[in-house]
Order: C-alpha cells, then sequence, then structure tokens
C-alpha cells in the first residue's frame, strides 16, 4: 500500500453570517495506509448539513467551533479500500462521519456497516440516517401524538419534517405542513399525504394561516425552523400542546443580537405549553430500532422520501451555501466516488 492522492474541503475562515462558497477550500492531499484498527476509505456520498453553520462561526454549539483549515464534519458514507479491523474486508461500505473527503483514513469503531439494498446507498445519510432518525423520535418520543390530533410541521419538503410529517399520519394525526414554494407544497401534500400544505412564502399573515389549516389549534408542532415561525406557532398552539424543537435553521450564522427571539412566551402559561429542544444522539442506543422500522416503512412503500444530489465533492460549498436560501429540494448529499 502506498499514499493515495485525494482531496478534502475545510473551512477557509469562520463565518460571521451567512454561508457562500468562498468560505471554503478544496485542497489537495495525500491519504496514507491504516493502522491497526483502521480502515482506508472511499467516499461514496457525504451530507450537507444546514446544522454544520452552527459549528463554523468559531463559536462553540452542539460540538466544538472548527477552526479555519479543519476538515468540514459531515456523515458519510464509503467503500473499504484497506482494512486493518478484523470485522472489515475490502469492499465493504460502511457509514461513519469523516466528512468532506475523498478518502480517508478512519477509526473502525462508531462505524457501522451497511448492506446494499433496494435504496440508494444515500439513503443511510437521509431517511435511514440522522434526519430520519429525528423524525422518529422526534414525533414517537417527544410528540407523541394521538389519533385525531393536530401535527404542525414547518420546512416540511425538508430532510427531517417530511419524515416527521408521514409518521405522524401513521399515528393517525391530522398533519399540516409548512414548506416554501408551490412546488415543494405540492409534493408534501400530494406525493406524502399532508392534510394540509401552508406556502409561507405566499401567505401575508403566518400566524392566520395556521389558525385557518389548523381551527382547533395545534397539538403538537415539530419545529426545524426556529425565529419568527415558532415564536408566531406559539400564538396558535391547542391547550397542553407540545412543541418539539429539533432544528433552528432560521437562527444558524445569525449573531444574537439580530435574532428574532420569542414574544409570545406567555402561551407557554396560558396554554400549559410544553416545549423541549433535543439531540438525537441521546436516542443513540435505540437507533437500530428505529432504522428497522423506517426501513420497514420504505419497504412497504408507506415511507416516502426525496434526495438533492450534486455531483463531486467540489459541490459540496454552494450546495451548502443554498441551504439557507431555500434552493434545495429534499435531503441535500454530494455523491463523491
Amino acid at each position: 500500500m502506498s499514499p493515495l492522492p485525494s482531496r478534502h474541503i475545510v473551512l477557509a475562515r469562520h463565518i460571521p453570517g451567512r454561508p457562500e462558497p468562498e468560505h471554503f477550500r478544496l485542497e489537495p492531499v495525500e491519504v496514507g495506509e491504516p493502522g491497526e484498527g483502521e480502515l482506508r476509505v472511499r467516499t461514496l456520498f457525504a451530507s450537507v448539513d444546514p446544522g454544520t453553520l452552527a459549528r463554523l462561526g468559531g463559536v462553540d454549539s452542539y460540538a466544538p467551533a472548527l477552526r479555519p483549515g479543519e476538515v468540514i464534519g459531515s456523515a458519510t458514507v464509503g467503500e473499504v479500500l484497506d482494512s486493518r479491523d478484523a470485522r472489515y474486508a475490502v469492499g465493504d461500505v460502511v457509514a461513519g462521519g469523516w466528512g468532506w473527503r475523498e478518502h480517508a483514513v478512519v477509526s473502525a469503531k462508531g462505524l457501522r456497516k451497511v448492506e446494499r439494498g433496494s435504496e440508494s446507498l444515500s439513503a443511510e445519510l437521509g431517511v435511514l440516517g440522522i434526519p430520519g432518525l429525528t423524525a422518529y423520535f422526534g414525533i414517537l418520543e417527544l410528540g407523541r401524538p394521538q389519533e385525531g390530533e393536530t401535527v404542525l410541521v414547518s420546512s416540511a419538503a425538508g430532510a427531517v419534517g417530511s419524515v416527521a410529517g408521514q409518521i405522524a399520519k401513521r399515528q393517525g394525526a391530522r398533519v399540516v405542513g409548512i414548506a416554501g414554494g408551490a412546488e415543494k407544497c405540492r409534493w408534501v401534500k400530494d406525493a406524502l399525504g399532508f392534510d394540509a400544505v401552508i406556502n409561507y412564502r405566499a401567505e401575508v399573515d403566518l400566524g392566520a394561516a395556521i389558525r385557518r389549516e389548523c381551527p382547533r389549534g395545534v397539538d403538537v408542532y415539530l419545529d426545524n425552523v426556529g425565529g419568527t415561525m415558532l415564536d408566531t406557532t406559539l400564538a396558535c398552539m391547542a391547550l397542553r400542546g407540545r412543541v418539539v424543537v429539533s432544528g433552528l435553521v432560521a437562527d444558524y450564522g445569525v449573531p444574537p443580537e439580530q435574532r428574532a427571539g420569542l414574544k409570545n412566551t406567555p402561551f407557554l402559561i396560558t396554554h400549559r405549553l410544553r416545549m423541549e429542544g433535543f439531540v438525537v444522539l441521546d436516542y443513540f442506543a435505540r437507533f437500530g430500532e428505529a432504522r428497522t422500522a423506517l426501513r420497514e416503512w420504505l419497504q412497504e412503500g408507506t415511507l416516502k422520501h426525496r434526495e438533492h444530489v450534486a455531483e463531486g465533492l467540489e459541490s459540496a460549498p454552494a450546495l451548502f451555501a443554498g441551504l439557507f436560501r431555500g434552493e434545495n429540494f429534499g435531503r441535500a448529499v454530494v455523491r463523491v466516488g
């Protein structure tokens, strides 16, 4: 074995606000041989996640801030090229988190072997990855909708929201989505089976639109956006409603003093609301259970998903920047190799 020519993408400089491609740098590297307990892998797919922005502004978030020159982190799926671990053989496909790299040497610890099936391997980064798991536990463990209750999902055409709404429908809930643009709204309603969809870009008064589609109030709100949308929804909740905060894309990259903030907090008291944020890794011990259920629903054809796939590692920065302009439609991934 010899060093392998490769490329990776690093943070060029801290990002004070919204990202642009020039905030990143594509670099040539050589990837060495794996040591004991390690694998050398060729990346097939890498995820492009809006939550990553929370680590790119120089301030610690749910994880330590990245420094300029460090590789951008992401979920990944790759093929084993060389193995120094008896559990993995050359040609195996593994899922992990080695980031925006064409090739990498990674520890076998924490990797998961992936069996090729009817779904694209990229599904391991979406409906069978962190977004699907977030939707599963966010709805079933925290939201816990009952039959006949109303569930509202923001970013309903996104990787988390689209799956969450379908899971809520399985529980017998009435599901209303919020999405941006007519095409996304049609897909959410016609393909995913949501009962109603609000195109927030076409509404002058989002609160009035939510009350129109949720006349008895919102029993469960799965929030992926935060900001003004979260604040507006607080005033539309039903008595003893549950707000599950899984993402805050409206606030990522926005300095604290410029964030919209919450003004409708009195509704937490008057309507006896419960609002809870979570990190899906809290449920790591149950990931197998969730993936089994999600995979069964996919095979049955009762769970649908959509991906926005860009070609080549070099496309990742532009795809990432586009997330914050609503340019993606479905789970954003890059086909690396």
